[in-house]
């Protein structure tokens, strides 16, 4: 599969929770319930997925920690907050520049439409 191919599966696994819990619960329970719609996909979930840094001579073994990443191609960042900002964003585009993946998904659990939630990076560029 590609990374297009595993978001499009990520985003209607999403769909599917934000409809069945609506707004409001805490982020755990929709990484919960996201990484079980997405095995029953058939799609290989890592959770809260550990990774090192290197910074000039020293490693840093777990230096930060991924909430899903998919099928090893896909790092998924979910949030349930008020309103999603530019710290969420840079989060995101650190994880793929630290990891060297391609594509993330920013997703916003905590709003009335689902859509309105959802942030797509590719290579460090935002596309909404």
């Amino acid at each position: 599969m590609t990374e297009n191919d595993i978001a499009k599966a990520i985003f209607q696994a999403e769909l599917e929770v934000h409809k069945a819990l609506g707004p409001g619960l805490l982020e755990g329970v929709y990484e919960e319930c996201l990484a079980h719609e997405l095995s029953e996909m058939n799609l290989r979930v890592e959770r809260q997925k550990m990774a090192p840094l290197v910074y000039k001579t020293t490693r840093i073994t777990n230096a930060y920690r991924m909430d899903l990443v998919v099928e090893n191609k896909v790092v998924v960042e979910l949030k349930s907050v008020e309103k999603m900002n530019e710290l969420h964003v840079a989060q995101l585009l650190t994880y793929l520049k630290l990891s060297g993946y391609k594509l993330g998904l920013l997703m916003n659990f905590n709003v009335p439409l689902f859509k309105d939630g959802v942030k797509r990076l590719i290579n460090g560029n935002l596309e909404t």
